[in-house]
């Protein structure tokens, strides 16, 4: 590594000075000239780091380091940049994410993370991770005296209108934050109640339906008046949905009047006027307390699902509420999980997984469970 001691030493400081551009070069050479200057009164002393002489901070704090081309020059053509500079000010003060320093500076995305990066691979700044995001900082107290000492030399010289400006929006961007953490931490036990009232039921019934494939054709065995299939139509390439009642058809149909994508079929579910392994997935939710004859219909469905696809059962467990044979047509109160296996079983299915699902708060009825089947590997199916 090569040190500049000897003012003898600065034709060769120009030559490596030739490689930066004019900002770059203005800044170097007046910290070149200014440590030349301290050289030349003999006030440097050698630093057992071997890697830097140091000047006497107490005479020169502006200039501790003394100009070693593979740090020091380094630094200067780091800091040459002005969003940089004002990126490191703004850090200095607050740690902050990207989104922040954008508001900040005025400056896209790509703009301000570019120049991050460049701060964090010269140790200008630090970062960490916060949930998805990363918050950056300068972490002052770290740094050797010779980096904090170029820092508040070019800090001085960086006073302008806009760091000003940066300094205004700076604030208000900390106030922003205040609010909005106020809020959450205030809300945070109503803030289910908040977000339904605001955003309605569906919300995370659309942010799930969003991982379906856009290519698929899926289907609903007991459609009833439509709900699934009009949330499921936005986000795949055909929904057909399979009821038979003659009633629900006609809800359903009314309810989907204008999807394109969307076909109501009235039919008995034992037997389905379709083609074999047409659904990527299907969904059979609600369904096994109405039917005379589960094993049938769960044979009918694993015929309809292709080879690998699924099919999601979601039903009620178990419970004693005599009310829902006469009042709902049901001919069985729930279905366990050892009479859902044997069902499976006859059908040629298996389980991939069973849960009981959580209870809703706002929920009245039994409690539900869910189970997610697929043919087995031998299963052959006899019309």
């Amino acid at each position: 590594m090569q040190v500049y001691g000897l003012r003898g030493e600065q034709n060769k400081s120009c030559r490596r000075l030739s490689g930066l551009n004019l900002a770059e070069k203005i800044l170097a050479e007046a910290a070149l000239d200014n440590w030349l200057d301290i050289v030349s009164r003999n006030e440097i002393i050698y630093h057992p780091d071997e890697r830097i002489y140091s000047i006497w901070a107490t005479k020169h704090p502006c200039f501790l380091v003394a100009m070693v081309l593979t740090d020091s020059l380094e630094w200067l053509q780091t800091l040459a940049d002005v969003t940089r500079v004002r990126l490191l000010r703004l850090l200095e003060l607050e740690e902050l994410s990207v989104s922040e320093l954008c508001s900040v500076v005025q400056s896209p995305q790509s703009t301000v993370s570019r120049h991050l990066k460049v701060l964090a691979e010269d140790h200008w700044v630090a970062s960490r991770r916060d949930g998805t995001a990363h918050r950056y900082r300068v972490e002052l107290d770290k740094w050797p005296t010779s980096r904090q000492g170029l820092w508040q030399w070019v800090k001085e010289q960086s006073e302008t209108h806009a760091t000003l400006l940066d300094q205004q929006r700076l604030a208000r961007v900390l106030a922003e934050r205040s609010r909005s953490e106020a809020f959450f931490t205030s809300t945070a036990e109503q803030w289910d109640r908040l977000r339904v009232e605001l955003f309605g039921y569906q919300l995370d019934a659309f942010a799930v339906a969003g991982t379906l494939d856009s290519r698929w054709v899926v289907g609903e065995l007991g459609c009833g008046s439509g709900a699934l299939c009009h949330l499921l139509s936005p986000f795949v390439h055909e929904v057909i949905g399979i009821d038979s009642s003659a009633a629900m058809v006609g809800a359903a149909t009314q309810r989907l009047h204008g999807v394109c994508n969307v076909r109501i079929v009235k039919a008995a579910l034992e037997e389905v006027p379709l083609s074999d392994n047409v659904f990527d997935v299907a969904w059979l939710v609600l369904v096994l307390p109405y039917v005379d004859d589960p094993v049938s219909v769960l044979r009918e469905a694993g015929r309809l699902i292709r080879p690998g696809a699924s099919l999601i059962i979601a039903d009620l467990l178990p419970h004693d509420r005599e009310n829902y044979r006469s009042e709902m047509g049901h001919v069985r109160l729930g279905v366990d999980a050892p009479q859902l296996n044997s069902w499976l079983s006859e059908s040629g299915l298996v389980v991939a997984k069973y849960l009981t699902l959580p209870p809703d708060p706002l929920a009245k009825g039994p409690a539900l469970f869910q189970c997610i089947v697929k043919r087995a590997c031998s299963a052959e199916y006899n019309r």
